[in-house]
């Protein structure tokens, strides 16, 4: 990233300011606007997110809020209540609460001299969410939003559930946020108050696993902050952005779709970071992508945005199967709307062992898999947060406990653009059960890279509100989407699809090992097939390399470390995942606060006993400036019967070498056909 110092407009900056909501509740944001703004107001951009903004996220703000009032905005970045300095508890996602006080925070801003009495929102994942979230309740001044790597389906399409399967990553998130809601305010802000504030944050967050898991389908709880329960309600321009790594790029094909407002959409090979600091790359020049989108509904500026395609995507080249890249090799092609005129379903019906040509007749007959419950150990994150090695590794293992189809050599090269989903005609021998099915990229050397998956519960077959048990022995027709995805096959490579009935520990397995039969000439794969068109860049405006501000200085104190690890044991035949993210001790300099921050994750398993599915973190997080230090210690363990969730978890809290808060949770939770 270039970092730009010479900015049209001079910035003034105001680390802390106040904002007291309806019930008296104050908190803290951070401004950067123009100078010149104090006698020519501008619009104001606010990103709200419970990540601190003093610390945790101070280097990234600082180089994209000052940018945006660089060229003539307010950048405004809120903690939510109960996060960094804000009073009040976090009590978990975008509660009604968190929305009303974003509405507010929305009319103070209006109502500053500073501000033209416009705004919009931005944000990635948490800020992405309740950028839709509030945009959809039309608070009177907010004029379009930017929403990054974030889901208008809070169940069917979040970090919770997927395809109505519980992933690991509910349990991953939930203890991240089970962390940093342990934490406390910085005295050089609250003063004395903080650890008053701490301990009411401490008593009072709760666990929210446990919430989580008490809501297994579809229901008035997820619903709540789910725009597609009704897209007419966002009135305003939306830009939806996301990329192949991460866990939210199907919302933008969704949104396009389905909102009825100017609205664009681009996707890049990005993980869950934002364009402009994206990896892999190429990362992109998003900051003045921001400031003509801004300019266009936020200053009425005709610069031509109108006349762009809708879809902007990357799209992607054959690889080898590795954990991470720093560059995805492709291009850029462009879509005039969404659904695209230029991309046509090709249905491919699956024989024993082989992906069929569209017109070709297939023997009927019923093939089935046990699949081992390792089967997911090289499947990377659900949600690829730029800690490598979390990308999906060679699939040939993970394909050795599926059933298999792959199709003949192509001959030339063949792209597709969009969601797969396999129509599957199916029985299975127990009650419960879930379908993995991946779709690869297999070179003539026999690697295989996981192009895209999609996981379904089968109990869900008709729909996410209502399950129900499958009678063993009966057939069954069901779609299986996948995730969408731009990818060209080269010419010499096969496609293939893959079936299993587990991938643990990306998604909980089912209460018992089950068998699938797969009935082959009724089960096919349909492929969204997008013309091959050399010409896409020459017709596309280029991206600008990518730029932003000097980042504030910090200081790398204690290294971190990073490791992924897949074992087995090969006398009790335990296997496992573990995952160390150790971000080390990092000064911020200009607040003189040492910051600690790591977690560990270990999924692990014996042999095909499902009841020895265990899935535990632990987290560590400290503080110090002088004489001030605190810590936390959160460790969550989730655990299953056939019939039940164990869940534990407990909080221990530190000033010094002092323990003055020590918590413990143990709850069962039945399943409800998960």
């Amino acid at each position: 990233m270039r970092e730009v110092s010479d900015l049209p407009e001079q910035v003034h900056e105001e680390e802390t300011v106040w904002v007291t909501v309806d019930d008296g509740v104050r908190l803290a944001a951070r401004i950067w606007r123009p100078v010149s703004s104090d006698s020519e107001p501008v619009p104001a951009i606010l990103e709200a997110i419970p990540y601190r903004r003093r610390d945790l996220t101070a280097e990234r703000d600082s180089i994209h809020h000052p940018y945006l009032a660089g060229h003539g905005y307010a950048g405004v970045r809120l903690d939510l209540r109960g996060s960094g300095d804000s009073e009040g508890v976090l009590e978990d996602e975008y509660l009604e609460r968190e929305l009303r006080d974003v509405e507010q925070v929305l009319a103070w801003l209006a109502e500053q001299p500073w501000c033209d009495g416009s705004t919009g929102m931005m944000g990635i994942s948490w800020g992405g969410f309740n950028a839709l979230q509030v945009a959809a309740r039309r608070p009177p001044s907010l004029g379009a939003i930017v929403t990054v790597a974030s889901t208008d389906d809070r169940y069917a399409d979040d970090v919770h559930y997927m395809g109505g399967c519980l992933l690991s990553d509910n349990l991953s998130w939930a203890s991240t946020m089970f962390a940093y809601n342990s934490c406390p305010p910085d005295p050089e802000v609250v003063g004395d108050r903080w650890r008053e504030l701490w301990h009411e944050r401490l008593a009072g967050s709760g666990l929210w696993l446990e919430t989580w898991l008490r809501h297994q389908r579809r229901d008035a709880y997820w619903e709540h902050g789910s725009i597609c329960e009704d897209y007419r309600d966002v009135q305003c321009p939306v830009l939806a952005v996301s990329g192949w790594a991460d866990g939210y790029s199907n919302a933008v094909f969704r949104l396009l779709e389905g909102l009825d407002v100017e609205r664009m959409g681009l996707i890049g090979p990005w993980s869950h970071k934002y364009p402009h600091l994206g990896q892999p790359g190429p990362a992109i020049g998003f900051l003045q992508e921001l400031v003509r989108w801004w300019d266009r509904w936020l200053k009425d500026v005709d610069n031509g945005i109108t006349d762009e395609p809708m879809l902007r995507v990357w799209m992607q080249d054959s690889v080898p199967p590795l954990t991470a890249y720093e560059e995805r090799p492709g291009r850029w092609v462009g879509e005039p709307s969404w659904p695209s005129p230029h991309v046509t379903p090709s249905r491919r019906p699956l024989g024993r062992n082989r992906i069929a040509e569209p017109d070709e007749s297939v023997t009927h007959e019923a093939i089935g898999i046990e699949s081992p419950l390792t089967v997911g150990q090289f499947a990377g994150k659900w949600c690829s947060y730029n800690a490598p090695p979390d990308l999906p590794y060679d699939q040939r293992e993970e394909d050795g406990g599926s059933l298999v189809f792959d199709s003949d050599p192509l001959t030339e090269r063949y792209e597709i653009l969009g969601a797969p989903v396999l129509s599957l005609d199916f029985s299975v021998d127990r009650p419960h059960a879930m379908v993995a099915v991946r779709i690869s990229d297999l070179a003539p050397d026999g690697r295989a890279t996981r192009v895209t998956y999609g996981l379904l519960n089968l109990t869900h077959r008709d729909g996410h509100a209502d399950p129900a048990p499958l009678t063993p022995g009966e057939r069954y027709q069901v779609d299986v989407p996948l995730n969408g995805v731009a990818h060209a096959f080269a010419p010499g490579h096969r496609i293939r699809v893959a079936l299993s009935t587990s991938y643990w520990p990306l998604a909980w397995p089912p209460p018992e090992p089950v068998r699938l039969e797969v009935h082959t000439g009724a089960t096919s794969i349909l492929l969204p097939v997008r013309p091959v068109a050399e010409s896409d860049e020459v017709s596309l405006r280029p991206f600008d390399e990518p730029e932003g501000c000097p980042p504030i200085p910090v200081t790398q104190l204690r290294p971190g470390r990073h490791t992924w690890q897949v074992t087995r044991d090969l006398i009790d035949y335990e296997s496992a995942l573990e995952v160390v993210k150790d971000l080390g001790v990092v000064r911020v300099e200009d607040i003189d606060l040492d910051v600690t921050r790591s977690s560990q994750e270990r999924y692990s398993c014996r042999g095909s006993d499902v009841e020895s599915v265990i899935g535990e973190t632990v987290w560590r997080m400290g503080f110090r400036r002088g004489d001030w230090e605190v810590r936390t210690l959160t460790r969550t363990v989730l655990t299953s019967t056939a019939t039940h969730f164990r869940l534990h978890a407990e909080l221990d809290a530190f000033e010094g070498e002092r323990r003055v808060r020590s918590l413990n949770w143990d709850y069962d939770i039945a399943r409800d056909h998960v």
